[in-house]
Formats: C-alpha cells, sequence, structure tokens
C-alpha cells in the first residue's frame, strides 16, 4: 500500500497548482479506495484526481442519473476536466480509457 507522503508527492508533480482542499480530497481518495490499494503512487495520484475532478467538479453524476451511459457521460465532461487540469498544471493527458 501507497503511504499518503509518496501520494501526496506524486499529486505534486502531477498537479502542482491544485488548491489545497481538492488535494486533500484527492489524497484522501486515493487511500481509501481498495481498488488503489496496489497501485503504485504515480497510479494512484493519477487515477483520484481524474476521478474526483469527474465526480465533484463537473456534471457528470448528473448526466448518468438522466440515463447517459458512462462512456458518453464521460465524453462530455472531458473538456471541462481539461479545463480544471489546465488551471491546475496537469500536463498529463487523459486518454481513452480516463
Amino acid at each position: 500500500m501507497a503511504k499518503r507522503a509518496d501520494i501526496e508527492s506524486a499529486l505534486r508533480r502531477l498537479a502542482p497548482r491544485i488548491p489545497d482542499h481538492e488535494f486533500g480530497a484527492v489524497v484522501d481518495h486515493a487511500l481509501d479506495s481498495r481498488g488503489l490499494r496496489i497501485a503504485t503512487p504515480e497510479s494512484a495520484a493519477w487515477l483520484s484526481l481524474v476521478a474526483y475532478v469527474r465526480h465533484a467538479l463537473t456534471d457528470y453524476g448528473d448526466l448518468l442519473a438522466q440515463g447517459y451511459d458512462q462512456d458518453s457521460a464521460r465524453f462530455f465532461v472531458r473538456a471541462e476536466i481539461e479545463r480544471t487540469f489546465a488551471s491546475w498544471g496537469v500536463r498529463h493527458p487523459l486518454d481513452a480509457t480516463d
């Protein structure tokens, strides 16, 4: 299991301008997620970052509630995620599986 300090360090490299509140939420998610317990700190930070922005800062959940499937909902929020990432200094591109 990755240590908090390792995930924090990886997240700072991925998103150097992420606000403190979001930083803590992303790190907490990485540590609390059973699926990320065996991930490297870099993978845990990235996957948590993507999930946090998608679920907390976009209309993704609303789109799912309206009946959109996951792929369609992800398509519609992709640009918003990318704008948030750009403002936080994220250079890692989203790929088709993100």
